[in-house]
């Protein structure tokens, strides 16, 4: 089911895709895309997609619309549609990542038991902090359901128009 809404998704996000794609091009260069390897569902290892929002080791201005919309995020419908990933789930780490926050223990297992996502209830959190955003994960990937997935679509799609924080404030 989620590959099929990803290739809809996608089609109808085609001259969005197209339009983004150019004015990266135009106004910060190539590449359009950033590609990464991270780490999936039993953190096995594929090449995440997003918007390029970088260059010379700066958000760009263009990158901080994009970020701050999540729509630097719309690529990784790619990766739905290749089942890498699903559009809920905890954010896909890269092993650096993973390292730095200490989750290679067996504590944090039930994290990579669910594919990763392009939007989560960390990624929602207004707190950004290691033991908030597993707690969070965890929370997700023991309880997930129709009800908390509608709830964390809903609050995402107002993300994009209303911006982080005050998507954030429905939720928390």
């Amino acid at each position: 089911m989620n590959q099929l809404l990803a290739f809809f998704a996608i089609l109808f996000l085609s001259p969005l895709f197209v339009l983004v794609g150019v004015l990266i091009a135009t106004i910060d260069g190539l590449p359009v895309l950033f590609n990464q390897k991270r780490l999936g569902e039993d953190k096995k290892i594929f090449v995440v997609h997003k918007f390029r929002t970088m260059s010379n080791g700066e958000i760009t201005f263009l990158g901080k619309i994009l970020r701050k919309t999540g729509i630097d995020e719309l690529p990784q419908l790619i990766n739905i549609l290749k089942n890498e990933m699903s559009f809920i789930g905890p954010r896909p780490l890269t092993a650096f990542d993973v390292e730095r926050l200490g989750w290679q223990a067996d504590y944090y297992a039930a994290r990579w038991d669910v594919k990763p996502g392009i939007t989560g209830l960390a990624q929602l959190s207004p707190i950004c902090h290691k033991k908030v955003s597993f707690f969070l994960d965890k929370y997700y990937a023991t309880k997930q359901n129709f009800c908390l997935d509608a709830k964390i679509i809903i609050v995402s799609t107002l993300v994009v128009f209303l911006g982080k924080q005050k998507g954030q404030k429905i939720f928390f």
